[in-house]
């Protein structure tokens, strides 16, 4: 399926024809949250071809086959105990069909219930742990062959993820990048500070707020000597946010943890903000990602915008 393509995706019976007992098709899960996209139509915004491996055992880069991403399509956590990481969902080619003139196909009463029971069945391990697309990607995935090298970024402006005048702007920074680590002309962090950073004053922001990023001098002072601010590190792909107004899309309190399965209730506050997403730009080694993650965000880095100017598109 090609990028910028209309698909449909098909009905319960086809769907459920392709998934094993635990709900999947070559170990990707369909989840309940996706249910409701059945027999609707969406784009296919990306090919996902080459995903970062955001596990503490990962490496770095997998490979997938037959799987893309439509619109901007979410995981909202509601089967799976709240979870507010708001990840992408991946689509099995084998879960789509091209769009036709014809009417959508109503799906059966039994089909529908049935591929219902089994999406919510395989939403946990145990009581204590779950299980959904973050906790199979490296079951649903291969690692890449030892020689492939750059071949997989060529491929991702191949199937057209990446435009050429976006692949050369990357390479050249990844150029200059390399350069400057080799001789010691910056640190592997975006930010730091060689002080103690002062105790963080709540803000207390709620979702639907506008606010600043502040700006990278504010922010780092606000970091340690390794660039976090109680345990959440200041990422490169946030540099370019500072000094720009979002809305405050959510107060994240608890997500999965894609290592172990068990979700993790935050102490401190991390919020996102609507449309910032990793663009896998910035990111040595994982360019293109399509997976486009929120980062996380300490109130320390940010301030009220108090209604003045708009949040940035």
């Amino acid at each position: 399926m090609r990028v910028g393509q209309v698909v449909e995706v098909r009905p319960a019976a086809e769907i459920l024809a392709t998934l094993d007992d635990d709900a999947a098709t070559d170990s990707l899960p369909f989840m309940p949250e996706m249910l409701r996209f059945v027999g609707r139509r969406f784009t296919v915004s990306a090919q996902a071809l080459k995903l970062c491996d955001t596990r503490s055992d990962g490496t770095g880069n997998r490979l997938f086959h037959d799987a893309v991403y439509l619109d901007d399509l979410r995981c909202d956590g509601s089967a799976h105990g709240g979870c507010q990481a708001g990840c992408r969902t991946l689509w099995r080619t084998a879960w789509l069909r091209p769009v036709s003139d014809d009417e959508p196909e109503s799906d059966g009463e039994a089909a529908a219930a049935e591929f219902a029971r089994r999406a919510h069945a395989a939403t946990r391990r145990d009581e204590r742990t779950y299980r959904c697309q973050a906790t199979e990607l490296g079951a649903a995935s291969e690692a890449f062959p030892a020689g492939d090298r750059g071949r997989k970024y060529l491929r991702e402006v191949r199937c057209g993820n990446v435009s050429t005048r976006r692949f050369l702007r990357v390479l050249a920074r990844a150029v200059w990048r390399k350069l400057a680590r080799t001789l010691r002309l910056h640190r592997e962090i975006a930010l730091w500070s060689s002080t103690k950073p002062a105790a963080a004053t709540p803000l207390g922001l709620r979702t639907g707020e506008l606010v600043r990023v502040k700006s990278r001098q504010e922010i780092a002072e606000a970091l340690d000597a390794n660039g976090r601010n109680r345990g959440l590190a200041f990422d490169w792909e946030m540099l370019p946010h500072c000094g720009r107004t979002y809305r405050v899309k959510d107060r994240v309190e608890r997500f999965i943890d894609e290592n172990t399965g068990t979700m993790i209730e935050l102490k401190n506050e991390c919020l996102i903000l609507e449309g910032v997403v990793c663009s896998g730009d910035l990111s040595a080694g994982r360019w293109f990602c399509p997976r486009a993650i929120y980062p996380y965000w300490r109130e320390d880095w940010l301030r009220r915008a108090n209604g003045a100017g708009k949040a940035e598109a």
